[in-house]
């Protein structure tokens, strides 16, 4: 079973997260980020290479996309937080664009 971070886990799993854009969630337990591809079918090939790893993984973001922008949020509702499956959904889609 997934658990939420530890405090220890939080330090040195997101830090790097935060570094490279990611954000902590104001009143929630989440990280977010918002990726800008230069066109529509860049964005949605983006989407549909990141679904196939989220569905994967059974770990599905909460994302929101208009044209070449797509917004991503990262949390476990499962535990009401953050767990390693967040960070590694999000390192996975750093990679995916990068």
């Amino acid at each position: 079973m997934t658990e939420k971070l530890s405090d220890t886990a939080r330090k040195t799993t997101l830090a790097p997260l935060l570094e490279n854009g990611w954000a902590m969630v104001e009143g929630r337990d989440a990280i977010s980020k918002t990726y800008k591809f230069s066109d529509f079918p860049e964005a949605m090939g983006f989407m549909t290479r990141a679904a196939i790893w989220a569905e994967k993984w059974n770990h599905h973001p909460e994302w929101f996309n208009v044209y070449s922008r797509v917004e991503v949020t990262l949390t476990t509702h499962d535990v009401d937080g953050l767990s390693s499956l967040d960070v590694k959904l999000a390192r996975k889609f750093d990679g995916l664009v990068g």
